[in-house]
């Protein structure tokens, strides 16, 4: 597997284009949507991200701990998580729960410092936020920034539908997140930084841009609205690309079953193919008999069920390679190569899910930068 720092940055440059003059946060969880959190943070900050956001307090530490020292905020964490450490490192935590606020204001005043912190309302996607209880937290932030235990540096909030931009829960959640604004402004909590964009909303709703995005996978270069347009048409290039060598070639004659539960069956004498992935390498299970490589120049698709180390092809009667050739398993779709999107078709899932779940098992080659 092969990293593109360079597109990394040039993705974040181009997202920074486009959402000017708001800053842009550049969503690095999930190790990076698996490519690699520390390096693609680098890259992303060198394309011109002044924030980067993680969900996972994990996650912010290791950046800290890799000497990465720009402005940076997590969002998922229980209670007894170390929120001491997050402000200790100078990390930015989101409150969106009661017992959150106690949480960090009981670190804050056992150092004697207030926390800077953000908060989460909750404006109709049903997940993280504060959701019916927002009038008491604007009390509990504005008395405790009155205290002076706190700085709250942002408030946001998380589309259900950003990538339906005509969907009427887009509008609705923006004019919630509006009046939640205000209701803080209210209150005298006046946070330099509203956020409530994604990827897909950067990319296609300039109105719920505010003072900061939050682009996740468009920075990897994958369009979070296949519908509306590719990465190309959305100025982005993806990033990761991944090939094998095909372990084994033989013959097989008209009739032979192929892998588990012989679902595949050859209709011809041909030539059959092992390839060293699996889905325990990130190949969806799912996407048995339907996932897209290339060999060869050739497209073709995986023969039979796939296997937790191996997948096999059926590289047809006249095929003259070998054992070594390359196949190419996820690529970029303006080469030709099989894309994060049409192995999502092919798995019935979302582009997101095929980057962020290749293993760590998976040789990593990181091309540009350093940064």
């Amino acid at each position: 597997m092969s990293i593109d720092l360079d597109a990394i940055r040039d993705n974040v440059a181009e997202l920074v284009r486009r959402a000017a003059p708001a800053q842009v946060l550049a969503v690095v969880k999930a190790d990076a949507y698996g490519h690699g959190l520390v390096d693609s943070a680098r890259a992303a900050l060198a394309g011109g991200a002044s924030w980067l956001g993680v969900a996972q307090l994990a996650e912010a530490l290791r950046l800290r701990e890799a000497g990465v020292t720009a402005p940076l905020l997590t969002w998922l964490f229980a209670p007894g998580a170390d929120i001491g450490g997050a402000i200790d490192a100078d990390i930015e935590v989101t409150v969106g729960s009661m017992w959150s606020v106690d949480a960090v204001l009981a670190a804050a005043r056992e150092r004697g410092a207030p926390a800077r912190i953000q908060v989460k309302v909750d404006t109709g996607l049903g997940r993280g936020g504060i959701l019916t209880d927002w009038p008491q937290m604007v009390a509990r932030l504005a008395a405790a920034h009155a205290e002076g235990a706190v700085e709250v540096t942002g408030v946001w909030s998380h589309f259900a539908w950003a990538d339906a931009p005509q969907h009427p829960t887009v509008r609705a959640q923006q004019v919630r997140f509006e009046e939640a604004c205000e209701e803080l402004a209210r209150a005298g909590v006046r946070p330099p930084l509203r956020h409530l964009a994604n990827s897909a909303a950067t990319l296609t709703n300039p109105s719920a841009h505010f003072d900061l995005v939050r682009p996740g996978l468009a920075v990897y270069g994958l369009s979070p609205v296949p519908d509306l347009g590719d990465s190309a048409h959305f100025g982005l290039r993806e990033a990761m690309r991944v090939t094998a060598r095909l372990s084994l070639v033989k013959r097989a004659a008209a009739g032979q079953g192929v892998s588990y539960g012989h679902e595949y069956v050859t209709d011809r004498d041909t030539v059959l193919g092992l390839v060293p992935m699996g889905y325990a390498d990130g190949i969806p299970r799912a996407a048995g008999g339907a996932g897209p490589v290339l060999v060869g120049g050739r497209r073709l698709t995986i023969a039979g069920r796939v296997c937790m180390d191996q997948v096999v092809l059926d590289l047809g009667p006249d095929f003259a390679g070998a054992a070594g050739d390359e196949v190419v398993v996820l690529g970029r779709a303006a080469d030709g190569e099989p894309s994060a999107q049409d192995w999502a078709q092919a798995a019935g899932t979302i582009n997101y899910e095929i980057v962020t779940r290749m293993s760590p098992r998976l040789p990593r080659v990181l091309l540009g930068g350093p940064f």
